[in-house]
């Protein structure tokens, strides 16, 4: 009897080693039929510890109780291990301090996952709903390796306890051997596995360690076969290595708006059905066990590697429920760029198959005809500005500011706050002028709606005209102006310096040069937009403007880098798929939660969403039309 514990421990291990390299070859096999991807194999790995430690564990930590938990386990897991070499050093003999230690680092590593992936269910709905068996399997494998150490020091004696307890050890720690080593690749353990290389294969790696977001997408070759993404092997094997490291943590759950809105969008189960496509010829979302898409049932996805994935996997309403906001990237601990693949599939939807939905064709079928989504004559572009005299342009002019006015310029409610930033700017004495009619859309509606071809013709054009004139540097009130200007255009030949309206107002009041009068008694909360937080980084320039207001300066629940969607992007508000609520409606109850009377804003978009709340509600204002209410 003792002489087969001593050999199973090590036929267990062996075999269980050997079935989790063949499953995760096989997995590897699912991923590479995908597209080809060009990968820096050396640099991807040689970053991967300070991509793990760094930026995976940043994000891990903005949940302190999760964090905790990931210690805990992680640090039992480890001390077992470290245990095997220190009880040989020592010598330890008493099989009380064994069994003790044993007990104690088993609770360690598989008990907080227990209490918040099985018994904490109701305090966690984001989680998986499953048995908690990967939870326990990371327990009994450490019990595996404390019944190696155990047995190596001659702790089982031949007494029917000991050896009672041994075979109790070795058959939980075996089949801890099974689901930690066997079934890696297929539970929630992959992650150790499949995003360990996800980090160093990285689709986008210039995201890691950057002082700014790395956003830009990926231009389409508009002359490949196929536009877009219709089937999961459309993806390059990288993106879907990226789908495969998903835990199905739920972070991503937490953030969306759409979801929280009741829209049929929930980020997590949208890369989970695109793992089913993954994984084989012709799957079903039986064995998802989290929560569905709002209004949807499990049960509802089918598909394979190289069947469509929409309607198939993905419903459209899914699709098209994206505002595009970032918020499950930013909380992603696996880096998967969730936003990227809605894009992928919305091209081809829009270009090979038609499909964009609601009013979103009739907005590209403008742009496309009169460089504009809402189809304005561009000659009226200034015409809210015809007591102004702005300064226009000419080819071969130059100015040390070239205001971009967006679509603001065609909307009254935008053309308020490009009143008040004229203001100031002629405060400041500053030397800028306008394209006038001359200025195109910069084509961020159609590509966030997939048209990457209007896109690219309105880019090459844009780029074209800028180059007919000279300025330093563009400023811009609109994020969505200002991220394809900054970020996306680089690709097509246009390198351009751009700062959003409230870096360079931030900048002129710091030195000196607007000095606004203070609002004491004022309670102002401030609605970070989505484009200029998450996709620029730029947080601190509005709160230094309301710092200089004087006024009373109050965060809502969710502000910052994290802060929560206006609903006005990705062109959500012309596919405008139903939920049990409008997701203005919900950013507006944080707004009035801080008791504040004013929400303080930074995009046109923006300000037309949370203007559009019924109901009493806080004064909606630009930050531009409260400094210059300021300097009045």
């Amino acid at each position: 009897m003792t002489a087969l514990l001593d050999i199973l421990p090590g036929w267990l291990f062996g075999l269980g080693l050997a079935a989790g390299l063949v499953a995760a070859v096989t997995r590897a096999r699912m991923w590479f039929a995908g597209r080809p991807a060009k990968v820096d194999v050396i640099g991807g790995l040689r970053a991967l510890p300070a991509r793990y430690l760094l930026d995976v564990h940043d994000v891990v930590a903005r949940h302190p109780a999760s964090a905790r938990m990931h210690v805990v386990t992680a640090g039992g897991f480890l001390a077992s291990i470290a245990l095997i070499p220190v009880v040989h050093v020592l010598d330890v003999k008493d099989p009380g301090i064994i069994y003790a230690l044993l007990l104690a680092l088993a609770a360690a590593c598989f008990g907080p996952f227990l209490d918040r992936r099985r018994f904490g269910r109701r305090r966690h709905a984001h989680l998986p709903h499953g048995p908690g068996t990967t939870a326990i399997g990371v327990g009994a494998f450490t019990a595996y390796f404390l019944f190696v150490t155990a047995s190596d020091a001659g702790w089982f004696a031949e007494e029917p306890v000991h050896l009672a307890v041994a075979w109790l050890l070795i058959a939980f720690g075996g089949w801890g051997v099974v689901q930690v080593l066997a079934l890696a690749p297929y539970r929630a353990m992959r992650h150790a596995f499949a995003g360990a290389l996800h980090l160093a294969f990285h689709p986008r790696p210039g995201r890691f360690g950057a002082d700014r977001p790395d956003v830009a997408l990926e231009p389409l070759d508009l002359e490949a076969p196929k536009l877009g993404v219709e089937v999961p092997v459309d993806f390059t094997w990288n993106r879907l290595l990226g789908f495969d490291a998903c835990v199905q943590c739920g972070r991503c759950e937490l953030a969306c708006p759409a979801f929280a809105a009741g829209q049929p969008l929930n980020p997590k189960k949208l890369i989970q059905d695109l793992v089913v496509g993954l994984s084989s010829e012709r799957g079903t979302d039986a064995g998802y066990r989290g929560s569905p898409h709002p209004g949807r049932n499990q049960f509802m996805a089918s598909g394979g590697r190289r069947a469509p994935i929409v309607p198939g996997l993905v419903h459209p309403d899914t699709l098209w429920s994206c505002t595009t906001c970032r918020a499950c990237v930013h909380e992603c601990p696996m880096m998967i760029e969730h936003v990227d693949a809605v894009i992928d599939l919305r091209r081809f939807q829009a270009l090979e198959a038609g499909a964009v939905p609601g009013k979103g064709a009739k907005a590209l079928e403008e742009l496309r005809l009169a460089d504009n989504p809402g189809g304005r004559d561009p000659a009226t572009r200034l015409d809210w500005a015809a007591d102004l005299a702005l300064r226009v342009l000419a080819p071969g002019d130059s100015c040390d500011v070239l205001l971009w006015l967006g679509d603001a310029a065609f909307d009254l409610r935008g053309q308020r706050t490009l009143r008040a930033l004229v203001k100031l700017l002629w405060a400041a004495k500053f030397d800028f002028a306008v394209l006038g009619a001359a200025e195109l859309d910069c084509g961020d509606l159609a590509r966030r709606l997939g048209d990457e071809a209007t896109f690219q013709t309105l880019a090459r054009r844009v780029v074209a005209t800028l180059a007919t004139v000279r300025f330093e540097r563009i400023v811009t009130a609109d994020p969505h102006a200002l991220n394809s200007l900054r970020n996306d255009y680089p690709a097509f030949g246009g390198t351009f310096n751009v700062v959003h309206h409230t870096a360079l107002l931030a900048e002129l009041v710091a030195a000196g040069r607007i000095v606004p009068s203070k609002r004491p008694g004022e309670r102002i909360t401030y609605h970070d937009p989505c484009y200029l937080g998450r996709y620029n980084g730029e947080v601190e320039a509005p709160r230094a403007l309301l710092r200089a207001l004087g006024a009373e300066h109050v965060e809502m629940e969710r502000h910052g880098l994290r802060s929560l969607c206006c609903g006005g992007g990705g062109g959500a508000p012309l596919t405008d798929v139903a939920g049990a609520r409008r997701i203005p409606d919900l950013r507006m109850d944080q707004a009035r939660a801080t008791g504040a009377g004013i929400v303080a804003v930074a995009c046109p978009n923006c300000a037309v969403m949370l203007e559009g709340v019924i109901g009493a509600r806080p004064r909606v204002a630009d930050l531009a039309e409260l400094l210059a209410e300021a300097i009045a």
